[in-house]
């Protein structure tokens, strides 16, 4: 007997995070997916209720990559060009990258959260955190970019990306320069979000946090290697 897939909330004008969502991206992952099925899909989940928020920014890179990094969730303009990590905290992502050693072009980019999740105020769309019950909706995509790519590590970047690789909260300051085995076999790094450095107050303090970050991909690219 056939099961019927879940229908779609029908499209209505609403806030970010204003629309019901279906409760899950698995009602819309494709049969046999691919990168390219999977990208087409996404842009169309309603699985949560961020599927307001703009478009989707579905994860980018080559097929073979050795190393997938994940986000939080893309930022505006992130949103605004459909790719990820090309804003500020991309800028820092590819500068540590460059002093790491590891290639971005060699690596797959992606999210834990597909949509950019944000509040209004006036003409600016302020980030918002995705809350537990979006990352474990949107995880889906994640799997499955993930069984696809199959990467020797996954690099989590931040608490709410390690939520969605590791499955339950993973302490950065515990758990960094370790590595992880996970179900899939390929092994685990949790490291800063890049954002986090954008944050700090100083100049020494976002100098002494970026020495980290580059120590930390140095790590992951030892571990694919």
């Amino acid at each position: 007997m056939k099961t019927r897939a879940r229908k779609a909330p029908r499209a209505a004008s609403a806030p970010c995070g204003g629309g019901a969502g279906t409760g899950s991206a698995a009602d819309f992952i494709p049969p046999r997916p691919s990168l390219t099925r999977l990208r087409e899909a996404a842009a169309h989940c309603r699985g949560c209720d961020l599927w307001t928020c703009g478009r989707v920014v579905f994860g980018e890179g080559p097929r073979d990559a050795t190393v997938m990094f994940v986000g939080e969730q893309p930022g505006d303009q992130e949103e605004q060009a459909r790719k990820p990590f090309v804003g500020p905290a991309g800028g820092v992502l590819d500068r540590a990258l460059a002093a790491a050693g590891v290639p971005r072009a060699e690596t797959f980019v992606t999210n834990a959260v597909k949509h950019f999740k944000h509040e209004q105020r006036g003409k600016r769309r302020l980030h918002k955190t995705p809350n537990a019950g979006e990352v474990i909706a949107c995880r889906w995509w994640l799997d499955a970019e993930r069984a696809i790519v199959r990467p020797r590590v996954i690099v989590a970047l931040g608490a709410t990306a390690g939520l969605s690789v590791f499955g339950k909260p993973t302490p950065i300051g515990k758990f960094r320069q370790q590595a992880i085995q996970l179900p899939d076999q390929a092994q685990g790094v949790i490291t800063y979000h890049p954002s986090y450095l954008l944050r700090l107050p100083d100049r020494a303090a976002k100098e002494e946090a970026f020495g980290k970050f580059v120590e930390d991909l140095k790590f992951a690219g030892k571990l694919a290697a």
